[in-house]
């Protein structure tokens, strides 16, 4: 097999693990020459075969005790395949689970120079690049400490830190985004983003599914070992969301049908999310490239897809550095793929932390609701606002709704789908987000005045 443009081959990869009842056991197993079997098998991954191609960013998700880690292993060689092959071009920089690869009588920096050591770097490659990794892991005077005093955040900080300063071909992370705080992700994000336009391939476990579908265009989901599913990230999630509320006795019969319903022509079904996803990504490249978005959750198409254009200032610019006191509009597409009735659309403007400040519906009552679409129709919809924002970080929602009878389900929905900025200004003393055009003054009285 040619290498040319594969960052990662895995073959009919299998793993088993000898698994023993009694320490003593093991001696007799040795002392048996096979002739008797005092363990009993586990097979953690089982007969996987997938390619990455360099320059992917490709998520592994699944429930806990699918594979996921023990894949990660295999392709980082800290394990050895049972059966099957892991063929990996290029340097590997990996950031595993919590508590490996430091040494924990070592302080930070010492650490730093070591790990480097084991990638094959000098001390002096090393040294250049240690303030860049202080710096991003941002940790204080604990760089000088022994890292079994740090907490578990500020491990991952230097950690990650480390993994990415040294220029790998293929970064794998697993779980360790999901322990550092808000600020600190947004930073991880950011570099990932970055390596992925230089051309790193990136492997990228995580529960938290709104990161997958962020940071991956295609996931492969493990349950039981199995590969069940390895295409789009949107259908991953959705396989993940059937497996993880299946009962145990229930899952083999699962895991077949999630696979055989994504499989059986599910991407050609989807085809028109990926270009969807391609829009959401570039809309944090245009204009001002540091505001992105710190959080994407995305609910699967339901018969809709939305494609976010970008905000757009009224003599039809496109902006994403806003003026407080000036309008703007947030333009989107739906494009329909099923026909629905009573259909309504609506935008949400909302903080990074979570917070929804405040939107507006195309409509309230079924009866001014669009009455029906039919597949293959399209809306372009405008969502007008006033900026009445303080300086500072924002997003806005999008989503479209339809009614069944009585029920009203959405259709699609981004969640932080559109960033922008909002630009300071120097003689504003109001506070927290939204503009209410107060106004404090304060009228001193001396002591013993009336």
């Amino acid at each position: 097999m040619s290498s040319d443009g594969i960052a990662i081959a895995v073959r009919n990869l299998t793993k088993t693990y000898r698994l023993f009842g009694h320490p003593g056991d093991r001696v007799k197993q040795f002392l048996s020459l096979g002739m008797k079997q005092y363990h009993r098998e586990f097979t953690a991954l089982s007969d996987v075969s997938f390619d990455v191609k360099k320059g992917e960013v490709v998520g592994i998700i699944g429930r806990n005790g699918s594979g996921k880690s023990t894949l990660l292993q295999l392709i980082c060689g800290i394990l050895k395949p049972t059966a099957g092959s892991v063929t990996v071009n290029g340097r590997v920089s990996a950031l595993l689970e919590l508590g490996a690869g430091f040494n924990p009588e070592f302080t930070g920096r010492e650490n730093v120079f070591f790990q480097g050591a084991l990638m094959g770097f000098t001390r002096a490659q090393m040294a250049a690049r240690f303030d860049d990794i202080a710096e991003f892991a941002d940790i204080g005077e604990f760089i000088d400490q022994p890292v079994r005093t740090y907490s578990s955040g500020m491990y991952v900080r230097l950690a990650f830190a480390v993994a990415v300063s040294v220029e790998p071909d293929v970064l794998v992370v697993d779980e360790a985004i999901a322990v550092g705080d808000p600020g600190f992700r947004a930073r991880c994000f950011r570099r990932v983003v970055e390596m992925r336009k230089v051309g790193c391939t990136i492997l990228f476990v995580s529960h938290a599914m709104e990161q997958i579908l962020r940071l991956c265009d295609r996931s492969i989901l493990l349950d039981g070992g199995e590969l069940v599913f390895d295409g789009l990230s949107v259908l991953s999630v959705q396989g993940f969301n059937q497996l993880i509320g299946t009962t145990e006795a229930s899952l083999p019969f699962a895991r077949t049908h999630v696979r055989d319903t994504l499989g059986r022509g599910g991407m050609l079904e989807h085809g028109a999310v990926s270009r969807v996803f391609e829009g959401i990504y570039a809309t944090a490249d245009s204009l001002l490239e540091d505001i992105q978005s710190e959080c994407l959750v995305v609910y699967p198409p339901n018969g809709a897809i939305i494609k976010p254009l970008g905000i757009f200032s009224m003599d039809g610019r496109q902006v994403n550095l806003l003026r407080p006191g000036v309008s703007y509009y947030c333009a989107y597409r739906i494009d329909f793929i099923a026909a629905a009735n009573y259909v309504r659309c609506g935008g949400m403007i909302r903080t990074l932390s979570g917070i929804d400040l405040g939107g507006a519906w195309s409509a309230i009552s079924p009866n001014d609701c669009i009455q029906t679409v039919a597949a293959g129709d399209a809306a372009n919809v405008e969502f007008k606002f006033e900026c009445r924002l303080h300086p500072g970080d924002y997003q806005i929602s999008l989503s479209v709704f339809a009614r069944d009878g009585r029920l009203e389900y959405a259709m699609h929905g981004l969640i932080g789908a559109i960033a922008f900025r909002v630009e300071e200004a120097s003689d504003d003393l109001s506070a927290l987000h939204v503009d209410f055009s107060c106004q404090t003054k304060i009228h001193m009285q001396e002591a013993g005045g009336a």
